[in-house]
């Protein structure tokens, strides 16, 4: 049995799931009402990301909409780089956004943060030292 009091407290305490991609980074981001604090594999956002131009480039998608310090983030990262990581969080945050608030999908789309870059790198083809770099040419 549910009483009232559990009931309120659940439907205040709203959480939104989203996954953000980017070359072979994978986000798994949760969202939830709160003071602004984002947490990445366990660790402060400052932490994880120690340049500042990444933490500006996750936290893009709250400027655009101004939704800065009115949700906590707590997100999982695995696979790919720093810079990968930071923009496959930076796109689960935006879906998240747009998840919780179908009115914040126009100033997302525009500023292009809920569209997946579809850039991988470039297979390694045979012969060559990496996708495209031949090995040095010798007349004699």
């Amino acid at each position: 049995m549910t009483t009232a009091k559990s009931t309120a407290i659940a439907k205040s305490k709203k959480e939104f799931w989203a996954t953000g991609r980017r070359k072979t980074s994978i986000a798994r981001v949760r969202m939830s009402t709160g003071t602004g604090e984002i947490v990445v594999n366990d660790r402060p956002i400052t932490q994880y990301f120690g340049h500042e131009s990444l933490r500006l480039t996750i936290q893009r998608p709250f400027n655009v909409t101004g939704t800065e310090g009115k949700f906590n983030v707590n997100a999982t990262i695995c696979g790919g780089g720093i810079s990968g990581q930071a923009e496959a969080l930076r796109h689960g945050i935006s879906r998240a956004l747009n998840s919780m608030n179908a009115d914040l999908r126009k100033p997302l789309k525009v500023a292009s943060l809920l569209t997946r870059d579809p850039r991988e790198k470039e297979r390694r083809k045979v012969g060559r030292r990496k996708a495209r770099k031949r090995p040095q040419y010798s007349k004699r």
